[in-house]
């Protein structure tokens, strides 16, 4: 009996269909949670007016370097309703990349300096980690005598590096970009190695029997084959770069969006801290979506 197969653009009428839902579905349960946070806060906060303040606040914000008139104080509530977080973050993305000092940065340019961090120690990174991961999936010698060593730097916490490459480097920035690179390494290095020890035997038998060169096989025969696997170690180091670059500024202080937190919180301010912690996320799910994208640029269907 003759089967029927779906064309390629009904397939395609159902995925439309299938994201078209999807993003209602989203869209819902975001105003379900909107609605939740507005019944949560409904009629418990009003912003309190800087003449409200202690003077032992107006004296902190002094010290921070923040306009007095500037200077957001906690709700009586102690959570912010949607208004103030609107005024919130008009406020900060209207002028985000003001600087009037060490404590009072915009939120855009405090998410510079952490992009520029993550950028340079992710780098450093797959430099080191890509090349090496060649060298230990193509040698079953190398893999064996490096194992170790992996399995036991492996699971160590980026941030209990930090109290060395403080002392060690003197520098918190370059510390900064220390802990970004030593948390990056591990899924890199370790899923190239993997997909490069996965390339189809075939294949490369193929390469021998033309008689390509090493180099050669390594960048037209075994990158292609293992670029899927690859791209996903360097999305899963993106997000872990990305989660400990927070941990990290909070700890060395200075600048940076986890310093932006970390300050905001020192100055009692949550709608500023709540707001920050929606830019970490939105910039996460940003760096995510291009690593899928190129994960999926480079997949190759059988």
């Amino acid at each position: 009996m003759p089967t029927s197969t779906a064309s390629p653009s009904s397939e395609l009428d159902v995925q439309k269909s299938l994201t078209f839902r999807a993003g209602l579905l989203s869209l819902l349960l975001l105003g379900c949670l909107l609605g939740l946070w507005h019944l949560a806060t409904l009629g418990g906060t009003q912003a309190a007016a800087p003449a409200a303040m202690t003077p032992e606040q107006i004296e902190y914000a002094k010290l921070m370097g923040k306009p007095i008139d500037a200077t957001p104080v906690a709700a009586k509530s102690g959570f912010p309703t949607l208004a103030q977080m609107g005024s919130v973050a008009v406020r900060h993305l209207s002028e985000p990349f003001y600087d009037r000092g060490p404590n009072d940065k915009g939120i855009g340019l405090q998410l510079a300096y952490s992009l520029g961090r993550v950028g340079l120690g992710y780098l450093l990174a797959a430099l080191v980690a890509i090349p090496l991961g060649f060298v230990i999936g193509m040698s079953p010698l190398i893999h064996r005598a490096l194992d170790p060593f992996i399995q036991v730097l492996k699971p160590i916490s980026p941030l209990a590096w930090m109290p060395l490459a403080l002392y060690t480097i003197k520098d918190s920035a370059a510390s900064g970009i220390f802990v970004i690179f030593i948390c990056s390494l591990w899924p890199m290095l370790i899923n190239t190695a993997f997909g490069v020890a996965g390339v189809r035997r075939e294949w490369l038998d193929v390469a021998r029997t033309l008689e390509v060169s090493p180099l050669r096989r390594a960048f037209e025969v075994i990158l292609p084959a293992a670029a899927p696997t690859i791209l996903t170690g360097m999305r899963i180091s993106m997000g872990i770069a990305w989660l400990v670059i927070v941990a990290a500024e909070m700890l060395v202080g200075g600048t940076g969006i986890g310093y932006f937190v970390w300050n905001e919180w020192n100055n009692l301010s949550l709608p500023n801290v709540l707001l920050a912690i929606l830019v970490i996320g939105l910039v996460g799910m940003g760096l995510d979506l291009l690593f899928a994208r190129a994960q999926k640029a480079v997949t190759y269907a059988d």
